[in-house]
Formats: structure tokens, C-alpha cells, sequence
């Protein structure tokens, strides 16, 4: 499932890096948003297309914490 709406691509891709990667390991949005530190809807909004709602740099650094890798492993390796 690709989620399309008022985000970049750039954001889209980081958005469904994050929902991947929280499915693989079977944690649900609200473990998440628990772990990232935001209300249990953003996650969400964020997976949804119908909201802005957006993971920022810090997000993405925290990210990387809770899922033990790189900030690098939520970007493309070349620009879209």
C-alpha cells in the first residue's frame, strides 16, 4: 500500500519506510507513537492520506534509535 496526498514524495517515502519497518516487527501505531514520544493519532495521520501529518528530522533521528539503525535507512539512495 503506497499513501498518496498532500506530501512530497520525498515525505511519502520516509512515511512508508517507517509504516514497513513498525509492520515487520508487528508494532502497532500506538506502540510507536509510545516510543516516539506523540499522541497515539499521529501516527496515523501521518500513515494516512487524508492528514498533513509528517515524521521531521528529529522524528526520523528517534526512528532510527527505536528501530536500531540508520537515519539513512528511511531515505532513498538517490533523489526522487
Amino acid at each position: 500500500m503506497t499513501i498518496r496526498a498532500n506530501k512530497s514524495e520525498i515525505e511519502l517515502y520516509v512515511i512508508n519506510q517507517v509504516r514497513n519497518m513498525r509492520a515487520s516487527l508487528g508494532m502497532s501505531q500506538s506502540e510507536l507513537a509510545h516510543k516516539l514520544d506523540v499522541s497515539s493519532g499521529f501516527i496515523g495521520q501521518a500513515e494516512s492520506p487524508n492528514y498533513r501529518a509528517k515524521y521531521n528530522l528529529n522524528h526520523i533521528n528517534k526512528l532510527a534509535q527505536i528501530f536500531n539503525c540508520s537515519v539513512k535507512d528511511f531515505l532513498p539512495d538517490k533523489p526522487l
